[in-house]
């Protein structure tokens, strides 16, 4: 069968390019901006939504913020440790499945 997801990033300044590794979206984002990403229609967010970045629980800070009850994280002053492999589900749904898109950020 085939599996499809979409993710719709919004960045404040430089746009940022979107390639692909595998069936992985890359989104490369500058040092400094903001990034918004969205949970994909295929993964239900609910107030027990989790985002997560290289497999381990994003914690909320100044800096990231879980919108909508988890159907948007929000980067700001984006920094080269924000890079990596972001995925976003119920906690209990977590796992290889998951979709994931990859922040590349340059600067």
């Amino acid at each position: 069968g085939e599996d499809s997801r979409s993710f719709h990033v919004s960045i404040q300044g430089t746009p940022p390019s979107i390639d692909s590794l595998g069936e992985i979206p890359i989104i490369t984002a500058v040092a400094g901006g903001q990034l918004l990403l969205e949970c994909p229609e295929g993964a239900e967010p609910h107030p027990n939504s989790e985002w997560r970045r290289d497999g381990s629980v994003l914690q909320e800070d100044a800096r990231r913020q879980v919108l909508a009850q988890g159907r948007f994280l929000q980067l700001r002053a984006v920094a080269a440790a924000d890079g990596g492999e972001y995925s976003c589900g119920a906690s209990s749904a977590l796992g290889d499945s998951s979709p994931r898109v990859r922040v590349r950020v340059h600067g």
